[in-house]
């Protein structure tokens, strides 16, 4: 059987735990086969990022004029962006990627700024599934969000902007808040207690647009995604790959 084909346009992680080396290992994981385009390079490993080179708009547009031209796109994660014309770039192609995840990548795990929420903020009146941690969230509305009441309100308030659905993460707290149809349900799973969580954001949106492509309504796509983000945890929770927060398992190889 041939296997979906989804896109990821993102930054890499020389480290391998988050970005496109995430993005890929996670659709691999799944059954997918990846593709990507990659916005940035960046220099990081578990402890922080040292080193940012944006990738010119136009090399941007030529890797996803190769992608789109020749191969059946399913779904669509993008990443990090740290280039305003980037984000106008995407959203000029909107219509030619399907099942759109955002995920607004603003701060590396390890605390490094890695995108500015006006230049993400773009993509969010476009019909996608939006994905920010709490704190993301709270940047794109230019406010705190830290109870889980403040999360149900940041959900809404994005998905007014035009996402077809908004997930909130709660990160450590292991509940999130999913928008869609306009209603907000609670996502409770079971914490992790580790350190090692490098890249969960970017495995979480990616697993969402792989479910998507197999043709999972939000709802099962997100619970699906939540429940292959939690193993990932399990699995990598006693690694030691780095001084700082770790990978994810990513194929299973420790549960």
């Amino acid at each position: 059987m041939t296997p979906p084909v989804v896109l990821t346009i993102a930054g890499s992680d020389s480290g391998g735990g988050a970005g496109i080396q995430a993005d890929l290992k996670t659709f691999a994981a799944l059954g997918a086969f990846g593709t990507s385009v990659i916005t940035a390079i960046t220099a990081q490993n578990t402890l922080g990022v040292t080193a940012i080179h944006p990738v010119p708009v136009d090399v941007v547009a030529a890797q996803l004029d190769a992608v789109l031209s020749d191969l059946p796109v399913a779904a669509v994660k993008v990443g990090m962006i740290s280039d305003p014309a980037v984000a106008e770039l995407i959203a000029s192609r909107v219509d030619d990627l399907p099942n759109l995840v955002v995920d607004p990548v603003l701060v590396a795990t390890a605390g490094s700024r890695l995108g500015e929420a006006a230049v993400v903020g773009v993509l969010t009146a476009y019909p996608c599934v939006l994905t920010p941690n709490r704190h993301e969230a709270g940047a794109l509305l230019g406010r705190r969000v830290e109870s889980v009441e403040e999360m149900v309100s940041a959900a809404a308030e994005l998905a007014a902007l035009g996402p077809r659905a908004v997930v909130v993460t709660g990160s450590e707290l292991a509940l999130d808040v999913l928008h869609f149809d306009g209603a907000a349900t609670l996502l409770r799973g079971e914490p992790v207690m580790t350190e090692n969580n490098h890249g969960s954001g970017c495995t979480f949106s990616s697993a969402i647009a792989v479910r998507l492509a197999a043709g999972d309504p939000v709802p099962d796509a997100v619970a699906a995604a939540k429940a292959y983000v939690n193993r990932g945890l399990r699995g990598g929770s006693s690694w030691r790959l780095g001084a700082g927060p770790g990978p994810l398992d990513h194929f299973g190889w420790s549960v």
